[in-house]
């Protein structure tokens, strides 16, 4: 079976890219990133790219008149190098409609929450406001409402008394650096699909048991 090819869109210091890459410098692995392409020149992710000798592009959004112009630039690159899958990793650029409905179902993302609770930013210091037990993390298919799509995995973390929001941040990150390659590779040995919108696995196994905390 041909590997999946991945690109992966990032803005930042690329801690996500990072566990997938190194999850497809595995022998066995099903996928590989044929490019990383950033919209910050400056992102740290370019160079872990480079170091593991990927393809890097600037895209830089702020010299293009409007997201379709830059999206289309995006498309370009993207088309060049017939990528099956896109992964999000830290790309802090909102995607128009248009983008998200052409890569429908070959778009992911990774969300610092247990989805549908707590989208969008802040997601650490709100759930430490609102009192949960457990906080986590989210990969998903990319639906045009921000941080809304089919899921496909999910870690969560328990919230200790006395949690700030970078100590409860830092547990839920550890969590992102396992699911967000699992997901990769589950996606790319065919062991998911998209149905109406929720995921369905093949030859997948799941928890049978609860976590509660805390525990007495």
């Amino acid at each position: 079976m041909a590997k999946l090819k991945v690109a992966v869109l990032i803005s930042g210091s690329g801690s996500n890219l990072q566990a997938l890459i190194d999850m497809c410098a595995k022998d066995d692995a099903p996928a590989e990133i044929t490019r990383v392409i950033s919209n910050v020149e400056s992102a740290y992710g370019l160079e872990r790219a480079k170091q593991a000798d990927i393809k890097t592009t600037v895209i830089d959004h702020k010299k293009y008149n409007g997201r379709e112009a830059f999206e289309e630039a995006l498309h370009q690159v993207l088309d060049s190098d017939k990528v099956d899958l896109i992964c999000l990793a830290g790309f802090m650029r909102l995607l128009t409609d248009g983008f998200v409905q052409k890569w429908r179902d070959r778009l992911i993302n990774i969300h610092p929450a247990l989805l549908p609770s707590f989208k969008g930013l802040h997601t650490h210091e709100r759930a430490i406001e609102a009192g949960v037990k457990f906080h986590g993390a989210t990969v998903h298919y990319v639906r045009p409402a921000m941080d809304e799509g089919p899921i496909i995995v999910q870690a969560a973390v328990p919230v200790l008394p006395g949690d700030s929001a970078n100590d409860l941040g830092a547990r839920v990150l550890e969590q992102e650096h396992r699911i967000y390659p699992l997901a990769l590779k589950l996606i790319a040995e065919r062991k998911v699909r998209v149905s109406g919108e929720k995921v369905i696995y093949n030859g997948v196994e799941n928890l049978n048991t609860a976590s509660i905390n805390p525990s007495a």
